[in-house]
């Protein structure tokens, strides 16, 4: 069928005057949807895509997008469109931030904060020895009330009261009936948590139940270790030993990834963590559970390579769990309670399983 020319313009009706204005061309803009002749419809410039990141909840740095086979984020508008489209100048970096770690976070606020709990915990141990327990206490209260938010967020609703008191008495029994105790308590809270949960009907019952176990297994039960660690005469030293590795690991992995790291350990799931800073927690953890088995516990040296070996690995994979139930939730930290690090539970990732690795190696290498 052939094209109906289009007529030219008659001349302007009276009362009508107004000057016609030019539309600004459209031939370099993608049209979406180009309408019909004759229609009104304006030319639309495709906005940019823009993704959510998923920040690394452990500090070792945020989600690599390429490496899960997504489009890279887009965090601002093109420079074409920046400035005219928000009427603001770009914003600008303001001169007096706080210093920020290649893992993002507040570096100076975070050795704060750590020099800070490490004071406490010293305090408890060598003034009153009991008083540890109140910390270690504090310590669960807190962890579970920030994982079962976090988990509540993500859909699952495991009951909570069940789950505080039932880890407090870990710890108690813990303390006056050794491992027993502490296995008792666990499958009594287990127990408490299916009882409660049946008030709120069928729906969702063996997924919220199940969170619950898994808030029981991971926060008190193993927190309990750290109280069987205290238990022998020699508690105090066990448990600073427990510690300072846990501590000594963080730091030489830290230190070794930022200075040599290249080679990914866990790329989906922690981007900038390395082989290279783990063998920098290993080395760490081996030449301080040297000294401290050697000189402390008069027990043998490779005594403290077994121990400083096996604490690097349970360390790094607590905190690599940890960062993969932050990935699954979608979340970057489990609270933020401490500045520079998170919340507390954020902290007790890599203290957790160390506990039951540390109190099973001392009591075979250098029993009480």
């Amino acid at each position: 069928m052939a094209a109906v020319p289009t007529p030219p313009p008659g001349p302007q009706r009276p009362g009508r005057g107004r000057a016609r204005v030019a539309e600004p061309s459209t031939e370099a803009l993608p049209l979406v949807g180009r309408p019909p002749a004759g229609g009104a419809a304006r030319p639309v410039p495709p906005l940019p895509r823009v993704l959510p990141t998923v920040p690394d909840g452990d500090g070792p740095g945020d989600r690599d997008a390429a490496a899960d086979g997504e489009e890279p984020p887009v965090t601002a508008l093109p420079d074409a469109l920046g400035a005219e489209a928000t009427g603001r100048p770009p914003a600008e970096t303001p001169s007096g931030a706080p210093r920020v770690s290649r893992a993002g976070r507040d570096l100076g606020a975070a050795v704060g904060v750590g020099a800070g709990l490490g004071a406490v915990v010293i305090a408890s141990l060598f003034l009153y020895r009991p008083s540890f327990l109140l910390v270690v206490a504090l310590a669960v209260v807190v962890s579970v009330t920030e994982l079962v938010r976090a988990l509540d967020n993500g859909g699952y609703r495991p009951p909570l009261p069940p789950v505080l008191v039932g880890g407090v008495l870990m710890l108690g029994l813990a303390w006056v009936r050794g491992p027993s105790g502490l296995v008792v308590a666990f499958f009594t809270t287990v127990v408490a948590v299916l009882l409660w949960r049946l008030g709120d009907g069928p729906v969702g019952y063996l997924r919220d139940t199940s969170a619950a176990v898994l808030v029981a297994l991971y926060v008190p039960l193993l927190a309990g270790f750290a109280v069987l660690l205290l238990a022998p005469d020699d508690g105090a030293a066990r448990v600073l030993l427990f510690i300072a590795t846990v501590v000594c690991s963080d730091v030489g992995g830290y230190a070794a990834g930022v200075l040599f790291g290249k080679h990914p350990m866990a790329k989906r799931i922690s981007p900038k963590k390395s082989w290279e800073g783990f063998a920098g927690s290993v080395t760490a953890c081996v030449l301080i559970g040297v000294l401290v088995i050697t000189l402390t516990f008069h027990g043998p040296w490779w005594g403290g390579v077994v121990f400083g070996v096996a604490m690097a690995a349970t360390a790094t994979v607590g905190d690599l769990a940890e960062s993969l139930i932050k990935r699954d939730l979608g979340i970057k930290d489990m609270g933020t309670l401490l500045p520079g690090h998170g919340g507390l539970m954020d902290r007790m990732d890599s203290l957790l399983p160390s506990a039951v690795v540390a109190y099973l190696l001392l009591s075979a290498l250098v029993p009480a």
